[in-house]
């Protein structure tokens, strides 16, 4: 059961990785990713348990007509009364590092999860309204923007949905990258659908990765490449993990691939030489 469970979840994820980024739903998509981790959840129920958050936003949306028609805060009230207030969902500061709080699955059914996985209900949310919204990968916190009429309001998920202005965010990143670090413009770059999806499995990888885990964290690798195929930085670390395996040929075929996908970049050149020295040990 398992087999086939895992089976239909990695075509789908296969699926994804053809499709542009704008198509991608990326609800639907997390919850086939949590399903590989978690064959034993009721993926049916993520599923409704979605649709049903999309009809409930659709129904507090029209109840506020301000943001209906454009307002960026009176949106960002929407969501994080249905969200945070109405179903409960909060940051699980306790575990933090429980793998659970980066399963969509079960971030659903215990009501608590890390900011990413937290920020795609609100994209969820936001997309079934037409709102526009996206990720900001902001140095060691997902954060997430609404944008209104006014500009963006940027919100961090993970405290209820709180408004951030530059005063907030400033702090935040000092106490992410120290007291000389400083707030850029850069920081707020909006983040596209995949880029929130491998953040979300970038926690699980590293999480594998701290446990000594090598062979899971590569699984996580290759089932991140299956919605981000053209990902030369997944494709390395592949490589590379491939080679700690002493799997030597599906190391040089992912290395290659890396290569191919970034010619022009400096590791490249690093990366050349390593599948050199791998051929030579084949031979």
């Amino acid at each position: 059961m398992n087999a086939t469970i895992l089976a239909e979840a990695r075509a789908a994820l296969d699926a994804v990785g053809q499709l542009p980024d704008s198509e991608i739903e990326i609800g639907v998509a997390a919850l086939q990713l949590a399903r590989i981790d978690a064959p034993e959840a009721n993926w049916q129920a993520g599923r409704g348990f979605l649709s049903s958050l999309a009809q409930q936003a659709m129904q507090a949306a029209l109840a506020n007509s301000a943001a209906d028609a454009g307002d960026g805060e009176q949106r960002r009230l929407v969501l994080a009364g249905l969200v945070h207030h109405r179903l409960g969902f909060r940051g699980d500061s306790q575990s933090y590092d429980d793998l659970s709080n980066a399963n969509l699955l079960h971030v659903i059914e215990r009501r608590r999860g890390l900011p990413v996985a937290l920020g795609l209900l609100w994209l969820h949310a936001a997309d079934a309204l037409g709102w526009e919204a996206y990720g900001i990968d902001f140095p060691g916190h997902f954060l997430l923007a609404l944008r209104g009429d006014a500009g963006p309001v940027v919100i961090d998920v993970f405290d209820g949905g709180t408004r951030l202005e530059a005063r907030e965010m400033r702090a935040l990143v000092k106490r992410v990258e120290g007291e000389k670090a400083e707030l850029k413009p850069g920081m707020l770059t909006a983040m596209t659908n995949r880029a929130v999806l491998l953040r979300l499995q970038n926690n699980i990888k590293l999480r594998r990765l701290r446990a000594g885990d090598m062979q899971a964290a590569l699984t996580c690798t290759e089932d991140m490449l299956r919605f981000s195929p053209e990902h030369a930085g997944l494709w390395r670390e592949a490589g590379l993990m491939n080679q700690r395996l002493e799997r030597i040929g599906a190391a040089i075929a992912a290395l290659e691939r890396a290569v191919a996908l970034a010619p022009a970049d400096p590791a490249s050149i690093r990366l050349r030489e390593l599948i050199d020295e791998l051929r030579n040990r084949l031979n």
